[in-house]
C-alpha cells in the first residue's frame, strides 16, 4: 500500500486538516486513487502570481462584469470567480451597493433599464393618495363654515349722472331671517321638487355637476352653479362670487362641511333666507311680501310654485316682466308637476292651481319714483351685458358705483316735452276709449360718441308703469325704416344692375321709381312678386296717381311703393347686414327685433327695434358714416376699484361719408319741406323721418342735428295685455302719425337740449351713385345709349305721360317731347333711359310678364303706411 501512498499535500509534513481531500469512509481518502481507477478530485486552479497578474480593485472586477455582460461573453467560471471576489454581493451586473430608490433599474437594459417595477407603481400610487387624502384632510380642518347672516351683508349701489352727482341709491335691503317653522311646508317642498328632488338623502354634492363646472371653467366654457340645495346655499353665503377654479374648490370643500355639521332642516332654513327672489327681495320672507303681500308661513301651493321658479333667475322669470310670463308659466306648471311625482302634493291639490297666481303690484321706492328707474335699469342692462361674471344678484347685493352718461338736464327736458304734449292733448275723461293708455318711448344719443344722454320709459313705477319703453321691443317702426333700405342702395347696390366693377350698381337718390298706389310689385328678376298667389300690388296711405318721382321725393312724402319695390331691387338680406353695420341690431339678437327680411313689406318697418336703438342708427348718418355702439355706463367701481371693460366703445366705419351725407341731404329735405316741418320751429338744421304704421297702432320721428340723435315713438297698449291698440281718435284726431305728436315732443325737447349750443350746418352732400331709374320711369337728361348687361331687352309700356309730384320744385318732372333713345337697353326691368315709345297710353307698369288687374285690398298685405301727413 506503500507505493500507492498519497504524496502529502501538506509541505511541512502536519496532519491533514479535517474537510481537505476525500469525506471519511471513502477509500482513496488519504491516497492516490489506484491506476485506472476514477478520480474524484476536481482540478484547481493555478496558483496566482501576483507578480504577474496583480489582484484587481472591487471596482475594477464589478466594471469588467459589465463589460463582460453587455458582451455576453463572459463565462461561468469568470462570472463565477467575479462572485466570489465581489463578496457574493450580487451576481452579474449586481450593484455593488443596494440604493435608496433602484430608479433607472440597475442592470435593465433599453426601455426596460425606465421601466418601474410593479412594486414601484404601487409604491407611488400609496404615497400619491396618502398625500391627496392628508391634503383633503388638512383642507376641510381649515375650511370655516360661513354663518348666513353675517356674510350676506347688503349695501348700496350708488348712481351718479354724467356731472358726477349722485341721481339714486339702490339696495337689497328687503331681507328678513325666519326659522323653519316659519315657513310654508308648501314652499319647502315646492323648492326641493324643483332645485333637488334628492335633497334629504344626499350627501350635498353632485359630483358629475362639479366636474362639468370645473372643466367649463378650465376650458373657458360658460360657468354654473351648485346643483344641490346645499351648494346653492353655499354658493349664496360665500364671500367672493368670482367663478374660478380655486373658489370651486373652497366650495366643494364648504359644502362637505356644511352636510357633515348641519341638519338638512338646517341647510335647508339657511338656503331660503339667503336665496334671491327678485324685486330687491332676499330670503323666503322678503319674497313673499314683495309677491304676494302675505308672510312665508301663509304661501298656498299655487305661490310656493311661482316662487320657486324664481330660484332659477328672477331676472328671467318675474311673471310682472311681459316677457317673462310665458316662460314662468310655463316653469310653475312644471313644478307643480314635479311636486305630484315627488308626491310633494297630491293630484288634487294640484288641480286648484288651475290659474296662475298673479303677484300683487311693484312696490316703487320713493327714490325711483319718475324717470330714474328707467334710467337705473338701462344702467344695470349695460353692466350685466358688459361683464358676464356679473349677474343680477351679486348686482342687487350692492357695493357698487355706476357713473351714468345721463344728463339731468336733458332728462328732465325729454320728461317735461311729453308730459306737456300729453297734458295739452290728451283728455282721457272727453275722449276714454281713445285717450287711455297712451305711451311714449324716446332716446337721445350724441352721434360719434355713442353716449346715451337722455330716455324716456313711461310714467314712472309710482303709476304702475314697470316696462322700460325706451328699451324695450313690440313697436314696429312704420317709415323711419325706409332710409335703412336706400343707404343699402347707395352703399352695396341694387340688384338689377351690374356697376363699374361688375358688382351690383350703387345708386343716387335721383333714381326715378314709380309711386302710383296700387302699383304691382316686381322681383329684382323682372318677375311678379306673388303674394296668396296673386301678384302684389302696394298701397300708398293716400290714393291716386303720383307718377315716377325721385327716391329723395319719394322720402319727402313717404310714399311706399317707391320702398317696397327698391327693397325687392337691392334684397332683404342685404338690407339685414347694413343694419347691423348701422348697430340697429346684433348679429343673432335674441329675440330679434326684425321681421323676415325676405317679407315684402320688410322695406316699410315691420321691425320693433328700440327708441335707444333708432336714436342710435340714425346718429351714424349724423356722425358721417361712423357707427358707436351705444352705452349709458362710463364707469363702474367695485368696493373702490374701478372694474375693467367699461371703456367707451371704438368708432367704426359703416358707410361711406359721401352716401351718409346724401342720405342726411334726403332726410333734411324730409324736415324741410315734408312729413317733418314742424321741426322747422326749432330754428337750426335738422334732418329725420316720420313713421306711422297701417293700422295706426304706432307712430314716430327719428331726427338729428350734428350735435344730437333723438327718437320718440308713440302707442297705446293696456298694461298686463300685449297687443298695440290703435292711436286712431286720439287726441280727436282721425289718425295720429309721426308728424304730429312725436315731432312735437322732438322739437320742444331739442330746443331745451341744444340751448346754447352752437347752430352747426351739416356737410355738403356730394353726388354719389349712379342713377338708376325703374323701368318706364322719364328722364330729364340726355339719353345716351348704354351697354347691356343681359342679351335680353324687357318690354317697355307704350307711352309715358309728363310726370306728376305734389311739390315741383322737389321733383324732376319730364317733359312728354324728351327724345329717348332709341338703343336704350334695360337690365331685368330697370332701365338707364326710357325704351322707345311707338304710341300713347297712360300704362305706367314695370315690364315684365303680364299683371293681373289690380288686387282687392284683402290682397295688398300688411303695408305700413308712411307718407304725408305721417
Amino acid at each position: 500500500m506503500s507505493e500507492h501512498r498519497r504524496r502529502s499535500s501538506n509541505p511541512g509534513g502536519g496532519e491533514q486538516p479535517p474537510g481537505r481531500g476525500a469525506p471519511d469512509g471513502h477509500p482513496y481518502a488519504y491516497g492516490s486513487p489506484p491506476e485506472g481507477a476514477p478520480r474524484y478530485d476536481r482540478p484547481r486552479p493555478a496558483a496566482r502570481q501576483t507578480a504577474q497578474q496583480p489582484r484587481m480593485t472591487r471596482a475594477e472586477m464589478r466594471k469588467q462584469s459589465g463589460k463582460a455582460g453587455r458582451g455576453k461573453q463572459t463565462s461561468t467560471a469568470a462570472s463565477g470567480q467575479i462572485g466570489r471576489a465581489d463578496g457574493g454581493k450580487g451576481g452579474s451586473g449586481g450593484p455593488g451597493k443596494k440604493r435608496f430608490i433602484d430608479y433607472p433599474r440597475f442592470g435593465k437594459q433599453g426601455v426596460w433599464r425606465w421601466m418601474p417595477s410593479w412594486k414601484q407603481i404601487l409604491t407611488a400610487v400609496l404615497v400619491f393618495f396618502g398625500s391627496c387624502v392628508a391634503a383633503i384632510g388638512i383642507a376641510y380642518a381649515n375650511t370655516d363654515v360661513p354663518d348666513p347672516k353675517a356674510v350676506v351683508k347688503d349695501q348700496n349701489n350708488i348712481y351718479y349722472w354724467q356731472d358726477g352727482t349722485e341721481m339714486t341709491r339702490q339696495g337689497s335691503t328687503n331681507r328678513q331671517i325666519v326659522q323653519l317653522g316659519e315657513i310654508s311646508p308648501n314652499a319647502r317642498k315646492a323648492v326641493i321638487a324643483a332645485e333637488n328632488e334628492t335633497f334629504e338623502t344626499d350627501s350635498g354634492i353632485d359630483p358629475k355637476g362639479i366636474a362639468r363646472a370645473i372643466y367649463n371653467m378650465a376650458t373657458g366654457g360658460q360657468t354654473q352653479g351648485g346643483s344641490t340645495i346645499t351648494q346653492q346655499y353655499v354658493k349664496n353665503t360665500y364671500l367672493s362670487q368670482e367663478q374660478t377654479l380655486s373658489r370651486k374648490v373652497d366650495e366643494l370643500f364648504i359644502t362637505l362641511k356644511v352636510n357633515q355639521e348641519k341638519s338638512k332642516d338646517e341647510i335647508l332654513t339657511d338656503y331660503l333666507n339667503t336665496s334671491w327672489f327678485g324685486r330687491n327681495a332676499t330670503g323666503i320672507q322678503a319674497a313673499a311680501q314683495a309677491y304676494y303681500g302675505v308672510d312665508a308661513k301663509n304661501l298656498d301651493v299655487c305661490q310656493s310654485a311661482m316662487l320657486a321658479g324664481l330660484l332659477k333667475g328672477a331676472a328671467l322669470y318675474d311673471p310682472t316682466i311681459a316677457a317673462n310670463k310665458p316662460r314662468m308659466v310655463e316653469r310653475w306648471n312644471w313644478i307643480l308637476g314635479r311636486m305630484v311625482i315627488t308626491k310633494a302634493i297630491t293630484p288634487e291639490e294640484k288641480a286648484k292651481c288651475a290659474t296662475f297666481p298673479e303677484p300683487i303690484p311693484k312696490k316703487a321706492a320713493a327714490n325711483m319714483n319718475g324717470e330714474i328707474s328707467y334710467l337705473v335699469d338701462t344702467a344695470n342692462k349695460y353692466v350685466l351685458g358688459k361683464d358676464p361674471k356679473l349677474t343680477q344678484a351679486i348686482l342687487d347685493r350692492g357695493g357698487f358705483q355706476i357713473y351714468t352718461t345721463f344728463d339731468k338736464g336733458k332728462v328732465d327736458a325729454l320728461k317735461k316735452a311729453v308730459d306737456d304734449v300729453k297734458s295739452e292733448t290728451l283728455n282721457a275723461q272727453k275722449r276714454p276709449t281713445t285717450d287711455t293708455f297712451v305711451q311714449v318711448g324716446a332716446a337721445s344719443v350724441v352721434p360719434n360718441d355713442g353716449a346715451i344722454v337722455a330716455i324716456y320709459g313711461g310714467d314712472g313705477v309710482e303709476n304702475k308703469h314697470y316696462t322700460n319703453n325706451a328699451d324695450g321691443f313690440g313697436v314696429p317702426v312704420g317709415s323711419t325704416f325706409k332710409p335703412f333700405v336706400l343707404a343699402t342702395a347707395m352703399q352695396t347696390g341694387v340688384l338689377t344692375k351690374k356697376g363699374p366693377d361688375g358688382g351690383p350698381a350703387k345708386i343716387s337718390p335721383d333714381s326715378r321709381y314709380l309711386a302710383d298706389d296700387m302699383a304691382q310689385i316686381y322681383r329684382a328678376d323682372g318677375s311678379p312678386a306673388m303674394e296668396n298667389g296673386k301678384p302684389y300690388h302696394q298701397k300708398n296711405d293716400s290714393t291716386g296717381d303720383k307718377g315716377y318721382v325721385t327716391l329723395k321725393t319719394a322720402m319727402q312724402y313717404s310714399y311706399n311703393v317707391p320702398f317696397v319695390q327698391l327693397g325687392q331691387d337691392v334684397g332683404g338680406n342685404n338690407v339685414k347686414d347694413m343694419l347691423i353695420k348701422l348697430g340697429l341690431v346684433k348679429q343673432d339678437q335674441k329675440p330679434d327685433p326684425l321681421a323676415p327680411p325676405s317679407t315684402l313689406t320688410f322695406p316699410l318697418g315691420t321691425s320693433t327695434p328700440s327708441a335707444i336703438r333708432m336714436a342710435s342708427a340714425y346718429s351714424v348718418f349724423a356722425a358721417q358714416g361712423q357707427q358707436t355702439d351705444p352705452y349709458s355706463v362710463l364707469k363702474l367701481v367695485q368696493d373702490g376699484v374701478q372694474q375693467p371693460n367699461f371703456d367707451k366703445p371704438k368708432a367704426r366705419t359703416a358707410l361711406d361719408q359721401a352716401v351718409a351725407n346724401s342720405i342726411t341731404d334726403v332726410l333734411q329735405n324730409v324736415a324741410e319741406n315734408g312729413t317733418g316741418k314742424k321741426t322747422n320751429e326749432l330754428g337750426r338744421p335738422v334732418a329725420g323721418k316720420t313713421g306711422t304704421t297701417d293700422a295706426g297702432t304706432s307712430a314716430w320721428w327719428v331726427g338729428y342735428t350734428p350735435q344730437l340723435a333723438t327718437s320718440v315713438g308713440m302707442w297705446r297698449e293696456e298694461p298686463g295685455k300685449p297687443g298695440l291698440l290703435s292711436l286712431d281718435g286720439t287726441a280727436g284726431h282721425p289718425s295720429v302719425h309721426g308728424g304730429d305728436f312725436p315731432t312735437d315732443i322732438f322739437t320742444r325737447y331739442m330746443k331745451v337740449a341744444l340751448n346754447g349750443q352752437e347752430k352747426l350746418d351739416f356737410p355738403t352732400a356730394q353726388p354719389v351713385g349712379e342713377t338708376v331709374n325703374s323701368s318706364g320711369a322719364p328722364s330729364t337728361d340726355s339719353p345716351s345709349p348704354s351697354p347691356s348687361d343681359s342679351p335680353s331687352t324687357a318690354s317697355a309700356p307704350a307711352s309715358l305721360p309728363p310726370v306728376t309730384t305734389p311739390s315741383p320744385s322737389a321733383s324732376r318732372s319730364a317733359s312728354p317731347s324728351s327724345s329717348p333713345s332709341a338703343s336704350s337697353t334695360c337690365l331685368l326691368g330697370l332701365c338707364d333711359s326710357p325704351p322707345p315709345v311707338p304710341s300713347p297710353s297712360p300704362s305706367r307698369t314695370r315690364p315684365g310678364p303680364p299683371s293681373s288687374p289690380p288686387a282687392s285690398p284683402s290682397s295688398t298685405g300688411p303695408g305700413l303706411s308712411g307718407n304725408s301727413p305721417g
